[in-house]
């Protein structure tokens, strides 16, 4: 029995490092390296080759390097029997929820801005709202959105929440379904995307969801790129509808350097960095389930295919 890493163009030898430290009993492979296909039957992957699982006949656990799936379950080749579990990490949570603090403050306080003007020296000020005064609506309710509005909270932004199922929230208002989602929208003067990337959820940063915005919203994508329709976003920033946008994904990485996001003076681009999974931090419970995979336990974070997460 085996552990084969594949993340093409990752730090795969870092994991691999992790992993050999907690355990030195697990036998690690770092595709490509040689290994014999047959022993294998847990892999840690990100952005794997399309078709590579089948290539394993005794594959049974594929476990994401990160919170992400999509990256996994969109393989029309993925067996159908296998195991999927996603990462669910404390420090990568806090992480998340730092970044998107940080993007609303900048964008309170204008601090891109007055980063631009002082390379013109230009001095320019104006008032800026407070926390307490702006409604956030964070799309997706699960433990990465719930932890992100739980940050907003307690640094007193008036916070809503949406998810496709209805939740239990006592902090804040919370909405659930497409019959609520035109109620929580015209809530959100800020609009944060924390959703999976499903087959519902693609796309869904569109023009018509921005128009029930309240005009001047401002919008966060931390979540994934194909939730964006970025013609959309551009068209309703450059009509005034919506007052610019903090975007952290995309749907090609690295953004093409002819993108218009690159140049837009009210978009704020960052390289999908609002958290970066550490192989120190995640590698115990990857290696708890290679453990509980080996005693046939059910395993801790697993995905429920038919959603998507």
């Amino acid at each position: 029995m085996s552990l084969l890493i594949i993340s093409p163009g990752k730090n795969s030898e870092d994991w691999k490092k992790a992993i050999e430290h907690e355990d030195a009993d697990i036998e690690v492979y770092n595709y490509p390296e040689d290994h014999d296909k047959e022993k294998v039957e847990f892999a840690l992957t990100w952005n794997h080759p399309r078709g590579i699982f089948k290539n394993y006949p005794n594959l049974k656990v594929i476990a994401s390097m990160g919170a992400g799936v999509d990256h996994i379950l969109s393989d029309p080749t993925l067996p159908e029997n296998v195991q999927i579990t996603r990462v669910v990490d404390e420090r990568l949570t806090e992480d998340l929820s730092d970044f998107v603090l940080a993007q609303l403050m900048n964008h309170l306080r204008s601090l891109s801005y007055y980063s631009k003007i002082q390379k013109e020296k230009k001095w320019d000020r104006f008032q800026y709202k407070r926390p307490k005064d702006t409604k956030v609506g964070i799309m997706g309710l699960g433990v990465l959105g719930n932890a992100v509005a739980h940050k907003l909270y307690k640094n007193n932004f008036q916070v809503y929440g949406w998810a496709r199922t209805e939740k239990d929230c006592p902090d804040f208002t919370c909405y659930h379904g497409r019959e609520q989602l035109e109620d929580f929208l015209q809530q959100s003067e800020i609009l944060v995307c924390l959703l999976p990337l499903t087959e519902d959820t693609e796309n869904i940063l569109n023009a018509d969801l921005f128009d029930m915005l309240p005009e001047g919203a401002f919008v966060v994508n931390v979540a994934r790129g194909a939730h964006l329709v970025e013609h959309d976003l551009l068209e309703m920033i450059d009509n005034g509808h919506l007052s610019g946008a903090a975007l952290d994904v995309f749907r090609k990485e690295p953004l093409p350097e002819d993108h218009p996001f690159w140049e837009h003076p009210k978009i704020n681009i960052t390289p999908h960095v609002a958290s970066l999974t550490s192989p120190v931090s995640v590698v115990p419970q990857i290696i708890e389930n290679y453990q509980r995979m080996l005693k046939g336990k059910a395993l801790k974070n697993e995905v429920q295919k038919e959603h998507g997460y």
